[in-house]
């Protein structure tokens, strides 16, 4: 059933989209560790990219670039960066004149800083802070003998195909995936499913679709969407000695996905 779900996405992908005769060579640009989770998401994201991109007539890389080299870089020429850095680096790159409006991918920090500093090309992967502070709270209000602490994804997650996806990463990466690799493989995909949809690598195109019209399916719930904060809605696991006892938002909260985390963009007035 899990494959059929797979297999009947990359379908509806192909039915929306006219097959080319030429292929669209996509290049991501990458600045963080070549090793650990975050990279091995970004990896499986890839691999998952370039299978539906031969339906699609579009082939996927990776061009790993340092620090010194991003500042270097031609922004005409960047459909979108990744970003596994610390937050001063992610914030600085998001607020450089010349990438304002490529997307910035936030795939690892969960500082609300990055969240509340409402950068209109800055796109956060990863539950923050507020978020997994949030879905504890509502824990220990339901369950005030809780003892449970915040993910933004785990091994044994099921629902929504969810553990297809875990089962593809560790055959294909041999490692469990964690907060960061989920994190790194939905920023590929956020992408690769833009592409697929606007046929355009051009880095604003790109970040008004992700803004104003993806619905994202990343296996934690059908139509996740981006906050005006530049934060993806999703639900967020509550771990109890290495065990999922619930997800947040829990029943009967209101306000849903928005209950966890800066709900709106709180622009300082001047």
């Amino acid at each position: 059933m899990i494959k059929i779900k797979y297999w009947a996405t990359l379908l509806m992908l192909v039915t929306i989209t006219p097959l080319k005769a030429e292929v669209m060579d996509v290049t991501l640009h990458y600045v963080g560790p070549t090793e650990g989770g975050v990279w091995l998401g970004v990896q499986q994201g890839l691999n998952e990219a370039n299978i539906q991109g031969e339906f699609l007539g579009q082939r996927y890389s990776l061009q790993v670039i340092s620090e010194q080299e991003l500042a270097q870089l031609d922004a005409g020429s960047v459909t979108a960066l990744l970003l596994a850095t610390g937050s001063e680096k992610i914030l600085a790159t998001a607020k450089t004149e010349k990438f304002a409006h490529v997307p910035v991918f936030n795939m690892v920090s969960d500082m609300d800083s990055l969240r509340s500093a409402c950068l209109p090309n800055l796109l956060n992967i990863s539950a923050s802070n507020k978020m997994k502070q949030d879905a504890v709270a509502q824990m220990l209000a339901k369950y005030p003998d809780s003892k449970a602490h915040a993910h933004g994804w785990h091994k044994d997650f099921k629902k929504f195909a969810a553990s297809q996806l875990n089962s593809r990463f560790t055959k294909t990466q041999g490692a469990i995936m964690d907060d960061d690799a989920w994190a790194g493989w939905a920023a590929v995909k956020l992408l690769s499913d833009t592409i697929a949809r606007t046929q355009s690598m051009d880095g604003p195109v790109v970040l008004q679709y992700l803004k104003n019209d993806i619905a994202f399916d990343g296996q934690k719930g059908a139509g996740s969407t981006f906050r005006d904060s530049g934060q993806l809605r999703q639900l967020v696991l509550l771990i109890e000695n290495n065990k999922i006892v619930a997800e947040a938002p829990l029943r009967g909260v209101k306000g849903g996905l928005d209950s966890l985390g800066l709900k709106h963009c709180k622009l300082e007035s001047k």
